[in-house]
Formats: structure tokens, C-alpha cells, sequence
């Protein structure tokens, strides 16, 4: 209808330049428009005399318009615009032959529906215009010489390398345009902003084709898994699972993990309606020290057409390394003794205590040598950085030197360690740690010059919102049941009183000093490492106030303590772009590299050695980052599916800096299965940005005379008149129409 009235699509107005073919100056015309308005205007007065008010200037008005118009189609008004020479440009067709387009759309299947969209007339209104080059593209580009001719469905889409490949191929070519059919699932994880600027640089406007539904009612996909790639042996996981479903109603399901036969965890799962997207968590231990390959799967629904996005792979590490924690302790109490107990069997950490019997003795317990620790607390950063967690207790903070306590600061800042510090007598305020250089790193401003703020007096413990999504405070993997735990345990034996919590800080744990609950268990970030505060020292009236067969003040200081080396990093510490690779052999690997102050190491040689898990090792060299200090990278091929392990080393010279490994799988025929939906916005995005347009299946028919005008290939000037358009005839017979209605309802015609 449009293209009726107007004559010519909308693109010829979007991009043309509105012109007179006349040849006639504007400035007459200007002129003409003026004195027909005034000589109207006296015929008006004149004939029409006899109306009142603002009737004279109605009529005038559509007088003055008809004859404004017919002056304007009189200086033939016209569009001018670059339109592409006939059989002088060529005009690219991709075609996705992807699995995904195999899936069925009622009784044909996603591709058959764009092969018969282009064979109902619309590849031949290409052919007579431009030449015509067939691509087929899923994992790789293919030249086609007919539709039919395509290949079979392929494991991966790769959209944007098949349009940049496309268009490095045709840069010789007077290219006008591409054509993208397509549903959108780019899977590969390709399409980053090094290719869209390689495709917009070429200039050339890149159609889309939309094919597919845009969602799929009757599907359910495990989305994405996060879970840590690297986890202490026997410690407790927590993984995030993202869904997707409908969301049309409310659907029962069940989620497991499983490590080859043996079932981890298992969960039953409510789709919720109206949540096309949520969000679940499930914990699971992490066993013995090995490599977990662990599956996550979720129960498919019935009659769910698609099972091979139920489930994800992922890798984590379980080594046997042995984590670090200092305990520094100003004088004997009872929370010394079972924080010791929590881990004296713990193969995972090593807590190594220094526990003050009097001013300038020190008792120290779970030491490598006799000579460590000889001296007192560290006073070099080497030293204490050996360490990956610190714990303070009742000691004050005139004990430690300025330079040690700056020392503290960097432990947690640059080092990337966990500094906890617990109440007591001489902890926390009332051990003059407000007013110290550590006070920064510490979740809470504490208070300055106040006694007392360590009592003793007993006061019942609250789980927090937050402290109930902790691997910290979970007793019982289900939420009422580890409510109702936290609900039984005893009052505390004393309290602290601490300042405002910062901004970044999260409270685990609070007490309720009568009608007000003030923060006990609170942590926050600090630099690559945390600070944390216990602002009692008094939870061995936990274990005391238990039966003897309870162990769940033994478990909540097993997993705090844990949970302080659980992310602590070492000299070298590795990062890929990701854990799982489906259907897809390059991988980006960056580590961090630090002397043993922690200082980056910007002169390091940094190997990666890569052990598939058939086949020989490959040693790459890493390069280092200009812009990061201690930073190196590298890009790594892992050519056959399966698990592969990275070890990464560190040497300045012959000293070893440090090394470090993890693993990850790569799986091929997967990625396809994956949101198996039309990717609209994706494919809206490319033709926006590029000057094309998305295009639906049914509104295909105006493709060819769209890439007519494209901008770019081999162009010619065009003159299209505007003066003839139905639109401006109607206009004038309308104008006219009104006038004389007008006229004959007021009794002047």
C-alpha cells in the first residue's frame, strides 16, 4: 500500500536527496507560493464576504494548499540516489546449513523453509539484477552452485567468520550487499567485537534473514553452569545453574550432578511459570584429591524434542596441595583449642599457631621446622607470604611494628590472602586496631579510643540472609532444616561491639544484644584477597552447650577455615576464557606471575605445556601483556575432543618463580543443541550496524529491490520523479473536496 501511494520503498527516501528536475530557481517558486497566498486571500474577502470568524481563513487555508501544491508538482520535485549498475555488482548469499536449521518448523524444517522463501521468486529477481554468489556456512564456509546443493547439517554456527570470511574472499569483488538466512544461533562464541569491527570496516550492509521461532515452547536447557575450578579435597561446592524454559506453566523436573557412575547431588527442580530464566544452586563435595569430570543433568520434560541441552560437562581440580593459615594468639583461651581440633585431621590446611604464654614467649604449634617461626611473628613479606590465610586473636596491635603492620595490609591486598581477626580482651577496638594501618583492609570501621567493647556476657547467634547462602554456615543442605540448626545452637560466651559495616561488607552471622541484632560473622574485599571479622571468642560455648556426639561447631570452624585459603592465590595462577569448549579448539590462557613478595614479574619466561588426553604434549611460550604487569598470554589449540591438562611455569633466570595447572574439556556436536531458539537480537544487530536490514521469511519479497540501493560496489546516480506519486493526486483532490463541502455546508458554493 505504501509503495502505491508513494511509488517507491521507503529506502529510496531514507537514503536519497530530495531534488527539483525543473531547473527552475527555488527562489521563484518561493516567490510564486507568496503572491497566490495574497491574491487568495483577496478572493476570499471578496466572494466569501459573508462569512464570520475564522471561516474565511478555513477556506483560504485549502485554497492556498491546492494551489501551494500544484505549484510544487509544477517544479517536478524528485529523489536522487546511488542505485547499484545493473550485472555490475555482485550480491553474496550465506546460506546456514547448521544443525539447528534441520529442526522442524511444522512440516518442514527450518532450511527447507528458507530454500523455498528464496525459490519463490526472490533468488531470481537477484539473478537478473547482480550476480549471485551461493555460500553455505555452519562450522566452516562452503561455495554453492545451486540451493540444493547444500551439505549436510554441520556441528557449529559460525556466523560471524562466515560473513567476515566472505567478505576477505570478495574484497577484489565490486561487492553491493550480503545475505545472511540464518537462525541466529552463532554458538561458537565468535562473534566478538575483533569481528564486527573487521565487518563493519568493509562497508558493505549485511542483511539478515530471521528463520525459526523465536522461542521454544516445549524446550528446557541447562544453559550454564558456574562452579569452581579448583576446589580443597572433602570440601563442600557450590554450583549455579542456569535454566531456561517456557515459562508457560509450571513444570516438575530434577537436577543431578554425577562423577562418572556415582551421583554427587540430586535435586528436585520447580519450573517456575512467568521465569523463562532462573537461577539455581546445588551443593556437592568435592572429594578425594583427583580430577572431578563432572555431569550436570537435568531430567528432560516429556515430549521434549530436544535432550542434548540437558546437561553440561565441567572440570574441576581437587589437588593435593596443603593451604596455610597463621594463628597468632595474645593469650590462652578455650576457641584456641578446638579451632585447632577443626583441622588437626584436615589434609587441605595446615594451621600453623603461635600462641603468647607470656610478654615475650611464644608457644608454637604445627610448624614445617623447629627453626620457623623462631623468631616471633614475620617480619619479611616473603615470610609471611608463604602463608594464605592470617588469623588474628586477642593480641593487640601495638605488638606487631608499623612496617609489620603494613606488612598485614599487603598480605590481603597484594599477596591475595584472607585476614581474619576475632574479639577478645585485646582484639579488635580494644586492642587499638581502629586506629592501625590494617584497619582499612577490615569490613567494619572499628571504634577508636573506646574501652571495652569486648564483654562477657551471653547472647544468642542469628543466621543472616546472606549467611544462609554460605557454604560457611550450612549445616544441612536443605534451608529450613539448616534455619532451624542455626535456631538451636547455644548463646555465645562474650560479645564485641564493632563500628558501621563499609559499604562492600556482607554479615554471615549476627547476635541480638536484646531487641537489636549487631553484626558478628562479616567479611569484604580487598584487593585480590578479603578481610574478615569474628567479633567473639567465645563459640566454644557452641561445643560445650551441644551433646558430645554434635559436631556442628566442629563444621562451622573446618569450613570457615576453609573457606579463608579456599581462593588464595599462588605465584602463578592460571585463567581460560572458559572451562568447557564445545565445538571449538582455541582457547585464550592467561597467567599472572609474581615473585615470592608478590611483586609481578616482568621478566619472566612463562611455559604452557598442554597434555591432551591421547597424544603428546605441546609447549607454548606466553607472551607478556604490555598494558598488565605480570601478565602473560597465549592462544592454544586443543584439536580432538577429550580432557586436557595445562601446567604453566614461571623461571627468572634458573629460579623457579612457581607453577601451576588446571584442566578442561573439549566436546564436539554440542554447542547446536544449545539455544536452539531464533536469535533475533543478534541478527538485528549485525544489519544495523552495517546499514542492512532483518528480514522476516514472508516480507523477503522486497529484498531485491532493497540491495538495489545499497551504497556500496559499483553505484550510478538515478533520478526517481516524485511529481506523479498517487499520494500527491489524492492530496489535492482531497483539498479540493473539503473546500467545496466546506463551501456548500456555509451557503457560499
Amino acid at each position: 500500500m505504501l509503495e502505491f501511494l508513494f511509488k517507491y520503498p521507503p529506502t529510496v527516501f531514507r537514503k536519497g536527496d530530495f531534488v527539483f528536475s525543473s531547473g527552475w530557481p527555488v527562489w521563484l517558486l518561493a516567490l510564486l507560493v507568496i503572491a497566490a497566498g495574497a491574491g487568495l486571500w483577496w478572493h476570499v474577502q471578496r466572494h466569501h464576504g459573508r462569512l464570520e470568524g475564522r471561516r474565511p481563513w478555513a477556506i483560504w487555508a485549502l485554497e492556498f494548499a491546492a494551489v501551494a501544491l500544484i505549484l510544487f508538482l509544477v517544479w517536478q520535485p524528485a529523489i536522487g540516489i546511488r542505485s547499484l549498475r545493473s550485472q555490475q555488482n555482485v550480491v553474496s548469499v550465506l546460506l546456514d546449513t547448521s544443525r539447528s536449521m534441520a529442526l522442524g518448523e511444522g512440516e518442514q524444517t527450518r532450511l527447507d523453509q528458507a530454500r523455498a522463501a528464496l525459490q519463490s521468486g526472490v533468488l531470481e529477481q537477484l539473478e537478473e539484477r547482480f550476480r549471485v554468489r551461493l555460500y553455505s556456512f555452519s562450522g566452516q564456509i562452503d561455495r554453492l552452485a545451486a540451493l540444493d546443493q547444500a551439505p549436510p547439517p554441520g556441528n557449529a554456527t559460525r556466523i560471524g567468520e562466515a560473513v567476515a570470511g566472505v567478505l576477505r574472499e570478495s574484497v577484489a569483488l565490486p561487492l553491493g550487499a550480503v545475505v545472511v538466512i540464518s537462525d541466529g544461533s552463532d554458538n561458537i562464541g565468535g562473534f566478538d567485537r575483533r569481528v564486527m569491527a573487521e565487518i563493519r570496516q568493509s562497508n558493505v550492509p549485511i542483511h539478515t534473514v530471521g528463520v525459526g521461532r523465536t522461542e521454544m515452547p516445549e524446550d528446557t536447557e541447562l544453559s550454564d553452569v558456574v562452579v569452581a575450578p579448583r576446589a580443597l579435597p572433602n570440601s563442600r561446592l557450590n554450583s549455579q545453574i542456569t535454566i531456561r524454559h517456557s515459562g508457560l506453566e509450571q513444570k516438575e523436573t530434577r537436577l543431578s550432578v554425577r562423577d562418572g557412575s556415582k551421583i554427587l547431588a540430586s535435586k528436585p527442580i520447580t519450573l517456575r511459570r512467568g521465569e523463562p530464566v532462573q537461577t539455581e544452586f546445588v551443593d556437592f563435595s568435592a572429594g578425594e584429591p583427583g580430577i572431578r569430570n563432572l555431569q550436570f543433568v537435568l531430567e528432560p520434560l516429556p515430549g521434549e524434542r530436544i535432550a542434548g541441552n540437558n546437561s553440561q560437562s565441567r572440570v574441576v581440580d581437587v589437588p593435593r596441595k596443603r593451604r596455610r593459615i597463621l594463628y597468632i594468639e595474645g593469650e590462652p583461651r578455650w576457641d584456641y583449642k578446638f579451632i585447632r581440633r577443626a583441622v588437626d585431621h584436615d589434609p587441605s590446611v595446615q594451621l600453623v599457631t603461635m600462641l603468647r604464654t607470656s610478654p615475650n614467649k611464644f608457644y608454637r604449634q604445627g610448624v614445617d621446622h623447629p627453626e620457623e617461626l623462631e623468631d616471633g611473628f614475620p617480619v619479611k613479606a616473603e615470610e609471611l607470604f608463604a602463608f594464605d590465610a592470617l588469623l588474628i586473636g586477642s593480641i593487640e596491635a601495638a605488638f606487631f611494628t608499623p612496617e609489620q603492620q603494613e606488612m598485614i595490609l599487603e598480605f590481603v591486598n597484594r599477596r591475595g590472602g584472607t585476614l581474619l581477626m576475632m574479639g577478645g580482651r585485646r582484639g579488635l577496638g580494644d586492642g587499638g586496631w581502629g586506629a592501625s594501618r590494617v584497619a582499612e583492609v577490615l569490613p567494619a570501621a572499628l571504634p577508636e579510643g573506646e574501652a571495652h567493647t569486648f564483654v562477657r556476657e551471653k547472647v544468642p547467634v542469628e543466621l543472616t540472609v546472606q549467611g544462609a547462602d554460605s557454604l560457611v554456615c550450612r549445616f544441612d543442605e536443605d534451608p529450613e532444616k539448616n534455619a532451624a540448626l542455626w535456631k538451636e545452637m547455644p548463646a555465645l560466651a562474650d560479645y564485641q561491639t564493632i563500628g558501621e559495616l563499609k559499604p562492600a561488607a556482607v554479615h554471615l552471622l549476627d547476635f541480638r544484644l536484646r531487641d537489636e541484632a549487631r553484626p558478628l560473622l562479616v567479611l569484604q574485599n580487598y584487593g585480590r584477597g578479603r578481610g574478615m571479622i569474628l567479633a567473639t571468642g567465645g563459640t566454644w560455648r557452641w561445643q560445650m552447650g551441644l551433646p558430645h556426639d554434635d559436631t556442628r561447631h566442629h563444621t562451622f570452624w573446618q569450613q570457615l577455615l576453609r573457606s579463608l585459603v579456599a581462593n588464595s592465590p599462588g605465584t602463578v595462577t592460571i585463567s581460560s576464557d572458559q572451562t568447557l569448549y564445545a565445538d571449538r579448539s582455541d582457547l585464550e590462557l592467561r597467567a599472572e606471575v609474581r615473585t615470592k613478595d608478590y611483586q609481578p614479574a616482568n621478566n619472566a619466561t612463562v611455559t604452557a605445556v598442554l597434555t591432551p588426553e591421547t597424544g603428546d604434549p605441546v609447549t607454548v611460550e606466553l607472551t607478556p601483556s604490555a598494558e598488565e604487569p605480570g601478565v602473560y598470554a597465549s592462544n592454544l589449540t586443543a584439536a580432538l575432543p577429550g580432557a586436557y591438562r595445562v601446567e604453566v611455569s614461571a623461571f627468572v633466570g634458573d629460579t623457579a618463580l612457581g607453577s601451576e595447572a588446571f584442566h578442561f574439556r573439549r566436546q564436539d556436536g554440542v554447542a547446536e543443541d544449545f539455544r536452539p531458539a531464533q536469535n533475533r537480537e543478534l541478527l538485528t544487530k549485525l544489519s544495523e550496524q552495517t546499514g542492512g536490514r532483518y528480514w522476516t521469511l514472508d516480507e523477503l519479497a522486497g529484498l531485491p529491490e532493497e540491495i538495489r540501493f545499497s551504497e556500496a560496489g559499483v553505484t550510478a546516480r538515478e533520478i526517481m520523479d516524485l511529481w506523479d506519486m498517487p499520494f500527491f493526486f489524492l492530496l489535492l483532490l482531497g483539498l479540493r473536496t473539503a473546500e467545496w463541502l466546506l463551501r456548500r455546508r456555509w451557503g457560499v458554493v
